[in-house]
């Protein structure tokens, strides 16, 4: 659960070089008081009224250095001095000091943070995907990140900087006059503590709106992602009319309870605000008439006073601003603590991270694993597979087949029993290294948006071309490349829509051949296809075929006859093993489930 406190560690890489610009700006708040100030005693003498003592002193000093006699025009000449050195001598340091580190913090940390939510998104379990869509996902980590590079300038050059130039007001009225001062600062209190009551209570429903706006971006990008079965099923009207009273929802929120919210709060605030910068002016008037201040102390007192009240204004804005941004900072910071996944690989991309080869001998012993571990998926599973025997794995929808190769891959680890690579349990290895001697080709090859041999060359950046050639011809994907208008460089496309299924497999084998896998997985890579693309995607099975271990998941038993080992599960248990001859002489589940798909009848 994410803290109030995690804001600030947010920063804490700047944190020295924070104070410094906080500070900075602080002081050049502070020293603008000496502007009011100076007038006010440039009014006392001109009203021949005395000056302050710290005036009368420095006045004198000045006097005994300079020689000049002690009048009204060396006062005065001192207070013009005063004033220029704050006005005009600060105007080529402030921005520097202050505003410069200010966007300084807030841009490096972004692009700190937002490699952390990266390297976060690179590491998070698979299971976290299952129930966060990437509009969901993307939303959060955008906004927290804007948010915060926003909030921070803000926070650190004004809001703070302007709550000591009040704290330096308070002093200011204290020395001309402590009981105005008094009810100056138990003013701002009362007018703060309430803005913070109902600020509170805003920030809740801005957590609420948060969440309504994280689902409809959501849902947004489901819409986006399935554009096709959207208009295949002629379902626009219906989209449309559930964001829009997705969009009617938040707009309630936004509108009749938030932003009137801050309307009534504001609305108070410029009513007592007022009320309490006319008390002062006839607070400061009485004493002025009963001679208890001077002429230039009323108008520095009003002064000053207004001043202050003028800054709640703002500051009331940049509260109402970061309570609105609150709650999207906070989803940030609660994204970021999710616990990485035990699947999680090393994000080390040198040259001196751990390299292995293997033989490609697996064995299964006695492997049990469920999702929900009181529901087991796989039960007790034994299974030997010789380097560069090609296995093939078949059975029902849901018998344990692609949870298998999740196993292998280490998305999720055993609940009972140990899988062994070369004799040894799989889990001895870095996870990120054991995976690159692995390659998989899925029923959906993944496509990024890019040119074809960048898709190609994914898994391995450091392929020549003509190793790219290679896999191509191995893959039958030469044949594809020869027909498109940039060939190796033409654009794919989002998710790779310029591509046929068929292509897309071929280039998703081309991609894990260029890895140079000691184990190669087919997940379901035939079963979307028409039959002509079937039998091209066979034909470049069947040449990688004995050239290293190989596992074959399918539920069209034509692509796995020509395998070593046919593996038969049923309900999570290996109900046969043999030869493609051999299960169908033994007239069992294989036998039945190749009659079905013999006489055209639907393998559930």
């Amino acid at each position: 659960m994410a803290k109030f406190q995690d804001l600030f560690k947010y920063y804490r890489p700047w944190r020295t070089i924070a104070l410094f610009s906080i500070a900075a700006a602080c002081f050049f708040e502070i020293v603008d008081l000496v502007v009011p100030y100076a007038i006010g005693q440039i009014l006392n003498v001109l009203s021949n009224h005395p000056l302050d003592r710290p005036i009368q002193e420095a006045i004198a000093a000045i006097s005994q250095l300079t020689h000049l006699p002690r009048d009204r025009f060396l006062s005065l000449i001192v207070l013009m001095g005063l004033i220029f050195v704050v006005t005009v001598g600060k105007g080529p340091t402030q921005m520097w000091l202050s505003g410069w580190f200010h966007w300084y913090i807030a841009l490096r940390s972004r692009q700190y943070h937002t490699r952390k939510a990266i390297a976060k998104i690179l590491t998070l379990p698979l299971e976290f995907y299952d129930v966060n869509n990437p509009g969901r996902i993307s939303g959060r980590v955008a906004r927290g990140l804007s948010n915060h590079t926003w909030t921070y300038p803000e926070i650190a050059g004004q809001l703070i900087p302007k709550l000591f130039r009040v704290l330096g007001i308070f002093v200011v009225i204290w020395f001309i006059e402590w009981r105005i001062a008094v009810l100056f600062l138990i003013s701002f209190i009362v007018i703060l503590g309430f803005s913070l009551k109902d600020l509170t209570r805003l920030i809740k429903q801005e957590e609420r709106l948060d969440r309504y706006m994280e689902n409809t971006e959501s849902r947004t990008s489901e819409i986006i992602t399935n554009i096709k079965t959207v208009k295949a099923f002629a379902t626009e009207g219906l989209e449309l009319k559930r964001q829009h009273q997705r969009l009617n929802r938040e707009l309630k929120v936004v509108l009749f309870r938030i932003h009137l919210g801050y309307v009534k709060l504001g609305t108070w605030q410029k009513t007592v605000i007022q009320l309490c910068v006319f008390g002062v002016l006839g607070l400061t008037l009485k004493s002025t008439i009963q001679g208890q201040i001077s002429l230039g102390h009323f108008i520095t007192t009003l002064t000053v006073s207004s001043m202050a009240y003028a800054e709640l204004e703002p500051i009331s804005n940049f509260a109402e601003i970061f309570a609105r941004r609150y709650a999207s900072m906070m989803r940030l910071h609660e994204f970021m603590q999710h616990p990485i996944g035990k699947d999680a690989g090393s994000l080390e991309t040198s040259s001196d991270v751990t390299q292995y080869r293997f033989t490609g001998k697996l064995e299964l012993a006695s492997v049990t694993f469920g999702y929900d571990p009181l529901r087991p998926v796989l039960k007790e599973i034994d299974l030997s597979i010789e380097p560069y025997q090609t296995v093939a794995l078949v059975g029902r929808s849901g018998s344990g087949k692609s949870t298998l190769v999740k196993l292998l891959y280490r998305y999720f680890e055993p609940n009972a029993g140990r899988i062994l690579l070369d004799g040894r349990d799989i889990r001895q290895f870095d996870i990120a290294a054991y995976r690159r001697r692995l390659a998989i080709v899925h029923q959906e090859v993944d496509v990024f948006n890019g040119s074809l041999i960048d898709n190609l060359i994914y898994g391995n950046r450091s392929a020549s071309f003509e190793e790219v050639e290679q896999a191509c011809a191995i893959a039958r994907l030469d044949e594809v490349i020869a027909q498109l208008p940039e060939r190796y460089f033409t654009v794919v496309g989002e998710r790779g829509v310029r591509l046929s299924g068929g292509q897309r497999q071929r280039l998703g084998i081309a991609r894990a051949l260029l890895v140079n896998p000691d184990i190669l997985i087919f997940d379901e890579a035939t079963s979307s296809l028409d039959y002509e693309s079937e039998r091209s995607i066979q034909l470049a099975m069947r040449s990688i075929l004995g050239t290293r271990t190989t596992i074959i998941i399918a539920h069209r038993l034509s692509t796995v006859r020509e395998a070593d080992k046919i593996v038969v599960l049923d309900r999570g248990r290996i109900a046969e093993v043999g030869s493609h001859t051999e299960l169908l002489n033994h007239a069992g589940i294989y036998h039945r489930l190749h009659s079905l798909q013999e006489t055209g009848e639907l393998l559930t």
